[in-house]
């Protein structure tokens, strides 16, 4: 009979490499699933609805707030966000370990509702690196990135509030930690 799965949550300021770590986390570990949330944010280039996050109008996103869809939710740079909470719970009952890529604000809500989540808190290398990668992502005016950069330094006084604390100076390096702290194995 298999066990039950676990929940980790990873958050980090936009710009650390978050969403990068976790996407490698989960092509080396398919056993691994991750929970998808939902947006009101416009996509991306590139980013898929239903793969990157189901991305919704602001009216459907705050009646599933008002239905209890969601085991967490916040604004975050403005646009709405919310981790669903059924999916979750079906997939720790299936045995498989569940991977949320969240903010602070709903990783500390996450926790209150899932209490024997495990939290990781993901950190840039250092402040001028962050600013790099901000930029270097080419989807964003400078006053956007200003408004990211403000919110990062805020983001990280909450890393103490995590269990665990990890540096992304080099993806590989910090998938192979976070994998350590999840109790993967490779094979």
């Amino acid at each position: 009979m298999k066990s039950t799965g676990r929940l980790f949550v990873i958050s980090a300021p936009s710009g650390t490499g978050k969403t990068t770590v976790v996407r490698r986390l989960l092509s080396h570990y398919p056993h691994v699933i991750e929970s998808i949330s939902y947006t009101t944010r416009t996509p991306r280039v590139g980013e898929v609805h239903g793969t990157a996050y189901y991305f919704v109008e602001r009216t459907t996103f705050e009646r599933l707030v008002r239905e209890g869809f969601f085991a967490e939710w916040a604004e975050v740079h403005g646009a709405l966000y919310g981790t669903p909470a059924e999916p979750i719970r079906s997939a720790l009952t299936r045995g498989d370990h569940v991977v949320l890529d969240i903010d602070v604000q709903g990783g500390m809500t996450l926790k209150k509702a899932f209490p024997e989540a495990a939290t990781i808190f993901l950190m840039p290398p250092s402040e001028d690196e962050l600013k790099r990668r901000l930029r270097g992502r080419g989807t964003e005016a400078e006053d956007a990135i200003a408004r990211r950069l403000t919110n990062a330094h805020r983001e990280m006084t909450f890393k103490d509030r995590y269990e665990y604390c990890v540096i992304n100076d080099e993806v590989d390096r910090a998938v192979a930690e976070i994998a350590k702290i999840m109790g993967l194995n490779r094979g």
